[in-house]
């Protein structure tokens, strides 16, 4: 057991270490390099971007916004973090600086190719009534959410995604669950 643990913790770091490597790459100007995180984070990306957008189109604005960014700013990664939750803080701010002002988004359907599988919370209440619900959080409650649950962050992950406490991405959580189930009983009624 202590070896298998072993083992996948290699493999993780190896990744990780892989990951940062390609990002490198991009720093440097390699532009197949920026294509394969984006064939790795594209999917990922998209739906975290669509949930907080609300609109296809908006969230593949924001997208393509995020890539741009990267390749401005591949060289300010530090390895502080994992590349993923490197990514997810830059696609936020991008999604932040697009969303200023906008009111929540509609509840509408996942866009095709993003997050194909329903996450535990959608498939124990219904996908429909998850997304409405969503689209009446604050901003800021909504992205501790979808990174939380259908992104699978941990706390610590999503605090660093956010560049804000965990307390704090505890409390939004808290607030939002508690937000999410009076949307669903609502609707129940």
């Amino acid at each position: 057991m202590a070896l298998r643990r072993f083992t996948v913790a290699g493999r993780r770091a190896r990744a990780r270490e892989e990951e940062a490597l390609v990002l490198a790459r991009v720093a440097d100007g390699d532009a197949s390099a920026l294509t394969e995180l984006y064939e790795r984070y594209a999917g990922p990306l998209s739906a975290f971007l669509y949930r907080l957008a609300g609109d296809r189109g908006t969230a593949e604005e924001i997208l393509q916004d995020t890539l741009l960014a990267v390749w401005r700013s591949a060289g300010t990664y530090r390895s502080r973090s994992a590349v993923s939750t490197w990514l997810f803080g830059v696609a936020r701010r991008q999604a932040h600086n697009r969303l200023r002002g906008v009111p929540p988004p509609l509840a509408a359907e996942p866009p095709d190719g993003a997050d194909p599988l329903p996450g535990p919370e959608e498939l124990a209440v219904g996908g429909e009534r998850v997304q409405a619900a969503l689209a009446r959080l604050p901003l800021a409650q909504r992205e501790v959410v979808v990174l939380s649950f259908l992104n699978d962050l941990s706390h610590r992950e999503i605090a660093e995604v956010l560049e804000i406490p965990v307390g704090t991405v505890k409390s939004r959580l808290h607030h939002a669950r508690a937000t999410l189930r009076g949307c669903i009983d609502e609707r129940m009624a």
